[in-house]
C-alpha cells in the first residue's frame, strides 16, 4: 500500500497548501509595487514553499505517529497512526520534500545573487522538522501558531519580494502580515479541534494553553489583524489592493462557525476556508499591482 500514489496524496495534506502559495503571490504583488516582476525568481519560490510545506507535513506524521499522539484524531487521516505507510517510509518522504526545497532555494539564491539566504533556508527547513521532531518539539509547548507566522509569512512573502526585487519595502511587511495571520489561523482552527485529544497526549499547543473560549476569540483577532494589514497595504500602495479583502469575506463563515462553538468535525470547514481566504487575500494584492 506504502506505494499508492493516492496514499501520498493524503499524507501531503494537500488541503494546507494554501498556506505556501499565498505568501509568495503576496511577495510577488509587494515586488510588482515596485514594478519588478522575475516570474522565474517566483515560480522558484513557490517550490521552495510547496515542498517546505509538504516536507513539514510528513514530518509532522512521523514524529505524532512514532509518540502516539495521533491514535485519537477527528481530522486528516494519518499514515503512520493509521498504519497506511511506515514510520521509515513517511519519514524518508519528509526529508525527500526538504531535499526538494534546498534544491529549489539553491536555484532562487544562485539566480537573485543574495547568497546569504541560504542560512534562511536552512532555519526553515530546521524550523519544518522541529515543529513536532526532535527531543523538545515546539509545536507541543504551544510555539507553532509563532512559528507558522514567521515561516510562512514573514519569510516567505517578504523573502518573495526580496529575491525578485533586491528589496523589502514596508507593503512587503504589511502583506507578510495578511497571510501570516491567516496561515496563523489555520493552524489555530485545526489545534482549537484537537483541544481534547491534544490534553490527553500532553501536547500542549497554544489553543490547549488558551483554552476553548480564549482560543475562539484568538482566531477572531488575527481575522481582524488581516483585514487591518490589508488596508494598510492598500494605503501605501493602491486603493485596488483593498481587493484583499475579498479574502476576508471568504472568511466569514468560517468566523461564525468559530465564534458559534463548533467542535470537533464542524471545524474542518473552517480550516479549509481559511486557507482559501489566505489565497483570496493575496490573489486581491496580484490584481491591485496591475490594476494600479
Amino acid at each position: 500500500m506504502e506505494n499508492s500514489p493516492a496514499i501520498w496524496a493524503v499524507g501531503a495534506r494537500p488541503r494546507t497548501l494554501p498556506a505556501a502559495v499565498a505568501p509568495v503571490i503576496a511577495g510577488v504583488a509587494s515586488a510588482a509595487t515596485v514594478d519588478e516582476y522575475h516570474w522565474w525568481v517566483a515560480l522558484g519560490c513557490l517550490v521552495v514553499a510547496l515542498a517546505l510545506q509538504v516536507g513539514v507535513n510528513y514530518a509532522n506524521d512521523y514524529s505524532d505517529g512514532v509518540r502516539g499522539t495521533d491514535d485519537e484524531r477527528v481530522g486528516p487521516t494519518r499514515l503512520v497512526a493509521s498504519g497506511l505507510a511506515s514510520p521509515r517510509a513517511v519519514k524518508t518522504a519528509a526529508f525527500l520534500s526538504f531535499g526538494v526545497a534546498a534544491v529549489a532555494g539553491l536555484a532562487v539564491v544562485a539566480l537573485s545573487g543574495h547568497w546569504w539566504l541560504l542560512g534562511v533556508g536552512a532555519l526553515s527547513v530546521l524550523a519544518a522538522w522541529y515543529y513536532t521532531g526532535g527531543a523538545k518539539p515546539y509545536g507541543y509547548l504551544g510555539l507553532g501558531e509563532l512559528m507558522v507566522f514567521i515561516f510562512f509569512g514573514l519569510v516567505a512573502t517578504v523573502g518573495t519580494t526580496y529575491v525578485i526585487a533586491g528589496t523589502a519595502p514596508a507593503q512587503a511587511w504589511l502583506a507578510a502580515t495578511a497571510v501570516g495571520v491567516l496561515a496563523s489561523g489555520i493552524l489555530v482552527a485545526n489545534n482549537l479541534r484537537d483541544i481534547a485529544t491534544d490534553s490527553v497526549v500532553g501536547k500542549m499547543t497554544l489553543p490547549v494553553r488558551l483554552g476553548d473560549r480564549n482560543t475562539r476569540l484568538f482566531y477572531a483577532a488575527l481575522c481582524a489583524v488581516a483585514a487591518l494589514a490589508v488596508v494598510g497595504y492598500a494605503a501605501l500602495t493602491s486603493w485596488w489592493a483593498l481587493l484583499g479583502l475579498l479574502g476576508v469575506v471568504l472568511i466569514l463563515p468560517g468566523l461564525k462557525l468559530v465564534l458559534g462553538g463548533a467542535t470537533g468535525r464542524d471545524l474542518i470547514p473552517v480550516i479549509q476556508s481559511t486557507g482559501m481566504a489566505e489565497v483570496a487575500l493575496s490573489m486581491g494584492l496580484l490584481a491591485a499591482a496591475f490594476l494600479a
